[in-house]
């Protein structure tokens, strides 16, 4: 299901994660990540990954949705809520102060859904990256002297 996502989101290119990283990631020594998978008749038909963040602000852990994603026959049948739901019950019985995501600008239906959960979008905030040759530029950059 993620090459599937980044089918849909224009990238498959960028999926250079394979099985084995993503259950290190999952179920290795240290966990980094936890999935949900929503399954019809026991057929795997969405997830979503998400991870603990925190908010200096709040001084509360957080939790960041990485991904959300539906196989397109079951979109619009309750899955996509269903697995936000459970991320965000995650998030409250966590004593986290919020849940957070990115979504495309370009993808109207997944606006239209979280606006219509009562999500907020904030316009103000520009999501950045560092990643490849730009972080180990910035990771071997000298500090102050």
């Amino acid at each position: 299901m993620i090459v599937e996502l980044a089918d849909y989101e224009r990238a498959r290119e960028k999926v250079v994660g394979t099985p084995e990283l993503l259950a290190a990631a999952l179920f290795g020594s240290g966990p980094v990540a936890e999935a949900v998978i929503a399954e019809v008749s026991g057929e795997p038909v969405g997830f979503a990954l998400f991870y603990t963040t925190f908010s200096t602000w709040q001084c509360l852990p957080g939790v960041w949705l990485e991904d959300l994603f539906v196989r397109p026959a079951h979109r619009r049948g309750g899955v996509g809520r269903a697995l936000l739901a459970r991320v965000a019950s995650v998030a409250v019985e966590r004593g986290c102060g919020r849940l957070e995501w990115a979504a495309l600008d370009w993808n109207a239906p997944a606006l239209d859904f979280y606006e219509g959960l009562g999500a907020q979008a904030l316009g103000e905030w520009k999501l950045h990256r560092l990643d490849g040759a730009a972080l180990e530029g910035v990771a071997g950059a000298p500090g102050p002297e």
